[in-house]
């Protein structure tokens, strides 16, 4: 159970990741999470609507039960299998988040400040939360894909837009962090 309980090494996460991709490739699957937006949508009858959600959603039902098990995964991973809440990460990072008003920085595995119940009364964190929820959920489906398709998937696949796709998102984490997390905070 110890083994279990700690961050499982890359020379054992790293080929199990290309395991499952090797076999998807091997039965021509695509492997990704913002698509399962799409299949969910069709269900639930858009594709009278528009015709971006008219399609054969039966044959993404496998990627729907990837979701699934991706849920309860990280529900037992969280309540069972974490010794403890916070996330480890170096002093002067929390020192950091501290400044800007993150007091729970290095004690909880998501900040309190932005996402507890009391928060939601909170305009700023409020606004925060659904203009970053629209720019990921705009940006994946601009993007193709979202940053699990394109880089485990579109990378496996050889694809260059998955690797533009990819280089882009590394930039723009970049200079979320170095500037504009500064001034929304």
């Amino acid at each position: 159970m110890e083994y279990i309980l700690q961050p499982w090494p890359w020379y054992v996460s790293g080929p199990m990741i290309a395991l499952i991709m090797f076999l998807l490739i091997m039965v021509d699957r695509r492997f990704g999470m913002s698509s399962n937006l799409r299949t969910m949508c069709s269900i639930a009858g858009a594709g009278k609507k528009a015709d971006f959600f008219n399609f054969d959603w039966k044959s993404q039902r496998w990627n729907l039960i990837v979701v699934l098990g991706a849920v309860i995964g990280g529900f037992i991973a969280s309540n069972f299998l974490t010794p403890n809440d916070a996330v480890l990460i170096s002093d002067s990072t929390i020192s950091d988040l501290n400044s800007l008003g993150f007091k729970s920085a290095g004690q909880a595995y998501l900040p309190t400040e932005l996402f507890s119940i009391s928060a939601l009364s909170n305009i700023k964190s409020l606004a925060i939360l659904i203009i970053g929820g629209f720019l990921v959920g705009f940006g994946a489906r601009y993007a193709g894909g979202c940053t699990s398709g394109h880089a485990i998937s579109g990378l496996s696949n050889l694809q260059l837009p998955s690797l533009i796709a990819v280089v882009g998102f590394f930039i723009g984490g970049l200079v979320m962090i170095h500037f504009l997390f500064p001034l929304i905070f």
